[in-house]
C-alpha cells in the first residue's frame, strides 16, 4: 500500500473518532521549511489528511533543560529563530499561532512527578514551526511546547508520552520533531550516499517500533555503539520516544519519509491512529 493510501486510510479511519493521532516528524535541516521538497510537501499533505485538533502539544528537540520538564504557558508564543548562518528568508518566517495557557498549565500538573514547571520565556523553535506551517499553514491552531529534559533517561521520555496520552481523547495533537538518526559530525554537505551506520539504526528502529518493542528502543546500554553513532547528543532521538509513548495497543502504526538525508539525518516519521 502506498503512502498516499496509507494517509487516505487514515483520514477515513478517524472520521468515527474523535480521539487524535500522535505523530513523529523528522524536520532535518532548517531549509526544508522554505523549500519545495518532498519532505515539505509529505508534510503538506500530511496535514490535509489529519483531523483539525483542539491544540496541538509539540515536544521539539531543540528545547532542551536540565533537571526539569518546562512547558511553555504563554498566550502569544513567539517564532524562535534557533539557527545562524541561514538565508534571511529562513529568519522571516513567522508563525503566529496562539498558545493555549490553562491546558499548558495542566500538562505541568499532569507531569509534575516529572519536575514539570510553567514557563514563559520560551516559543516556537524551528522544530515546531517549521512543520506546523505545512500542517496547518493558517496558524489558527494553539499550540504549545514541552521541553525536553537531557538529564532523565530514555524510558522516562516514554514514560512522559504515556502521561500525556489521555490528551488524545480530548482533542490534543501530540507532536514530537526530531530525527531518528541525527549526526550533523558525519553531514555529506554535498551530497552522496548514507553511511552504513545510518541506514543500519533507522532500519533498527523502524523493525523495533513496528514491533511495538520500545524497551529496546530505550534501551542505550543495548543499543551500544550504534546508538552512540546515530546520535552523539541523543536530543533528536526523545522526541520519537515521547510520542511512542502516547500510543497505545489500539493504535495503527504508518511510516513517512523513510529515507537518510545528507548521509547522517534520518527523515523518517511515522503516525500512530
Amino acid at each position: 500500500m502506498s503512502i498516499s493510501q496509507q494517509l487516505q486510510k487514515l483520514k477515513d479511519g478517524l472520521k468515527a473518532s474523535d480521539r487524535m493521532p500522535v505523530v513523529f516528524l523528522g524536520h532535518g535541516s532548517p531549509m526544508n521549511a522554505i523549500e519545495d521538497n518532498p519532505y515539505a510537501r509529505s508534510w503538506a499533505r500530511l496535514g490535509q489528511t489529519l483531523p483539525r485538533p483542539q491544540a496541538i502539544l509539540v515536544v521539539s528537540a531543540h528545547w532542551m533543560t536540565k533537571g526539569s520538564t518546562l512547558v511553555n504557558v504563554t498566550a502569544r508564543p513567539e517564532t524562535i529563530h534557533d539557527f545562524y548562518g541561514f538565508p534571511q528568508e529562513l529568519f522571516q518566517q513567522q508563525y503566529p499561532a496562539p498558545g493555549a495557557p490553562e491546558l499548558a498549565a495542566e500538562v505541568v500538573s499532569i507531569l509534575a512527578s516529572h519536575h514539570a514547571e510553567g514557563d514563559d520565556t520560551w516559543g516556537l523553535d524551528h522544530g515546531a514551526w517549521s512543520v506546523l506551517k505545512f500542517l496547518y499553514p493558517g496558524a489558527d491552531v494553539p499550540v504549545f511546547q514541552l521541553s525536553i529534559d537531557m538529564r532523565a533517561d530514555l524510558p522516562e521520555h516514554v514514560a512522559i508520552g504515556e502521561a500525556l496520552r489521555g490528551l488524545r481523547n480530548r482533542g490534543v495533537l501530540i507532536l514530537g520533531s526530531g530525527n531518528v538518526v541525527h549526526n550533523l559530525r558525519a553531514v555529506r554537505w554535498g551530497g552522496g550516499p548514507a553511511h552504513d551506520w545510518a541506514e543500519a539504526f533507522d532500519t533498527f528502529f523502524a523493525d523495533r517500533l513496528g514491533q511495538g518493542d520500545i524497551a529496546a528502543l530505550s534501551d542505550r546500554a543495548g543499543m551500544g555503539q550504534l546508538f552512540r553513532m546515530a546520535h552523539p547528543s541523543f536530543d533528536h532521538y526523545l522526541p520519537a520516544l515521547t510520542v511512542a509513548g502516547a500510543a497505545d495497543a489500539k493504535d495503527r502504526l504508518i511510516f513517512m519519509n523513510d529515507s537518510i538525508d545528507l548521509g547522517s539525518v534520518s527523515m523518517r516519521s511515522f503516525i500512530y491512529y
